[in-house]
C-alpha cells in the first residue's frame, strides 16, 4: 500500500530500504506495519509518501540507503537532562554493593544550584545532541534538580532553550533538606509560586510517588495543582517498591506512569483498563540493580508500554535508546517488535502525540536508518553502534558516512 500528500516544497526520495518500520497497520502487516523493499518521500518537514520502492513517485532529489532498515526516530519520553556535576563515584559505590535510594540526588541538586545558566544550557544541549546522534528525534526532559523557585524556573527555561520537544515540571522530585521538617510546606511551594513560575515553559507536571519522596496525599495535591494550571499529568511510580503510584496515575488520567518496576496484579489490571502508558526504564533498573520491570506480564495483559532512557546523572546515565530497546528484549522479555514499538509509538503515546513515532503521510519526517537490514539487529548485535543516519523534521541531522 502507498499514500501521498500534495504540498509545496522540495521533495526527497529515500530508497534502498530493505525493511521500513511504519507502526501503521494500514501500511503493512504486524505490530510494526513493515513494508519490505520500501521507499519514503519527504516534503519539507513531513512524510509525503510511503510505499513499495517500485511504486515510488519522482522526487526533486534522491538518496540510496544501500539496503538498510529504517525506523521511526526514537521517542524518548523520560529524561532528566538539566543538571550539573556527575555522580560517577556514587555509581561505583552502588556497583560495590550500596543500595540506591531516592534521596541520593542531593549532590546533583547542589551542583545544579551552583551552576551558571550558560553551564546548564551547554550540558543540556550536549546531551540533546548525543540523543539525536543515537537516533532519538523526539525527546522529553524534566526540571527537578533545582528544587527552589528560582532554580526550577531557570531549569525550565534552559530545557526550552536547549530545544527539547517536551518539558515536564518535576519540582516534586524529592523534598530538599531545607524543608526536611516541613515537607507539606514544600508541597505548598511546588503547587503555588513554583508552579506559577514554570508553567509558561512546560507542558507537563510530574511527581515522584515513592517512599523517601512524596506520599499519596502529596502526590494527588501536586497533580491536582498541575491540572488546574492546564498541564498534562505524569507520575514516577513503583520504582523501589510497590505503592500507590500506578493506581494514582490511572485514577487521575495521567498520560504515563514511569518506572513500574514493582507491580501487583491489581496495578497491571488497572493499567490495562486505562489510557495511562506504563513507561519502562530498563537501563535504570540495570544501573540500580533492581529487577527488570514485568514487561512480559504487561504486554500479555494488553497494557500500553513505552520504553525510555531515564537519562540522568544518578541512576541511568545513558541516552542510548538502541541499548534501551536491546534491554527491553534481553532483560524484560519483550519481542524485538514489541520493544521497537514501545520505543517509538509507545513513547509517542506516553507524550500523547500522533505526529511522531510513526512513518505515515502527514507525520513528522523523523527517521532512523540502521546499519543493518532489520530491526532485529538492535538486540541481536547489542552494544554495536547501528545508527547509520538520522532524519529529524525532514533534515539529515546525522549524515551517513561514505561506504
Amino acid at each position: 500500500m502507498s499514500a501521498t500528500i500534495a504540498a509545496p516544497g522540495t521533495t526527497t526520495l529515500l530508497h534502498g530500504i530493505t525493511e521500513l518500520v511504519t507502526n501503521d497497520p494500514a501500511a503493512g502487516p504486524g505490530l510494526l506495519g513493515i513494508v519490505p523493499d520500501a521507499a519514503v518521500v519527504i516534503q519539507d518537514e513531513l512524510i509525503a509518501w510511503v510505499g513499495p520502492a517500485a511504486a515510488a513517485p519522482a522526487a526533486d532529489r534522491a538518496a540510496d540507503l544501500g539496503g538498510r532498515a529504517v525506523l521511526p526516530g526514537w521517542v524518548d519520553s523520560h529524561s532528566h537532562l538539566v543538571f550539573a556535576g556527575n555522580r560517577a563515584a556514587e555509581f561505583s559505590a552502588r556497583m560495590a554493593g550500596e543500595r540506591y535510594r531516592a534521596g541520593g540526588m542531593q549532590a546533583t541538586v547542589d551542583a545544579t544550584r551552583s551552576a551558571s545558566n550558560p553551564e546548564l544550557l551547554a550540558t543540556a544541549r550536549r546531551h540533546r545532541r548525543e540523543m539525536i546522534a543515537g537516533g532519538t528525534t523526539c525527546m522529553e526532559t524534566k526540571t527537578g534538580y533545582g528544587l527552589t523557585l528560582t532554580d526550577e524556573a531557570r531549569s525550565a527555561v534552559t530545557a526550552q532553550a536547549a530545544g527539547f520537544d517536551e518539558i515536564s515540571f518535576l519540582g516534586a522530585h524529592v523534598v530538599p533538606p531545607e524543608f526536611a521538617r516541613d515537607p507539606d510546606g514544600y508541597v505548598d511551594l511546588v503547587c503555588g509560586p513554583m508552579l506559577d513560575a514554570v508553567a509558561p515553559y512546560v507542558r507537563w507536571i510530574d511527581v515522584f510517588c515513592e517512599s523517601g519522596a512524596f506520599d499519596e496525599a502529596q502526590t494527588r495535591r501536586v497533580l491536582a495543582a498541575g491540572l488546574r494550571k492546564g498541564l498534562g499529568l505524569r507520575v514516577h511510580g513503583n520504582q523501589l517498591s510497590t505503592g500507590q503510584g500506578v493506581l494514582i496515575a490511572v485514577d487521575t488520567g495521567a498520560a504515563s506512569v514511569d518506572h513500574c518496576t514493582h507491580l501487583t496484579p491489581c496495578d497491571i489490571e488497572a493499567l490495562v483498563g486505562s489510557s495511562t502508558v506504563a513507561t519502562l526504564l530498563p537501563a535504570c533498573d540495570l544501573s540500580t540493580r533492581q529487577p527488570p520491570a514485568p514487561a512480559r506480564a504487561l504486554a500479555d495483559a494488553g497494557a500500553r508500554i513505552a520504553l525510555a532512557s531515564n537519562c540522568n546523572p544518578g541512576s541511568s546515565y545513558t541516552s542510548s535508546m538502541n541499548l534501551v530497546v536491546a534491554l527491553g528484549v534481553l532483560l524484560c522479555r519483550l519481542t524485538a517488535a514489541e520493544a521497537v514499538y514501545a520505543a517509538t509509538a509507545g513513547g509517542a503515546a506516553a507524550l500523547r502525540r500522533t505526529d511522531v513515532g510513526v512513518v505515515r503521510v502527514g507525520a513528522r519526517a523523523d527517521l532512523h536508518v540502521l546499519d543493518a537490514p532489520s530491526h532485529d539487529y538492535l538486540a541481536y548485535r547489542v552494544g554495536v553502534p547501528l545508527t547509520r543516519a538520522v532524519y529529524r523534521r525532514g533534515a539529515a541531522v546525522i549524515q551517513p558516512p561514505p561506504d
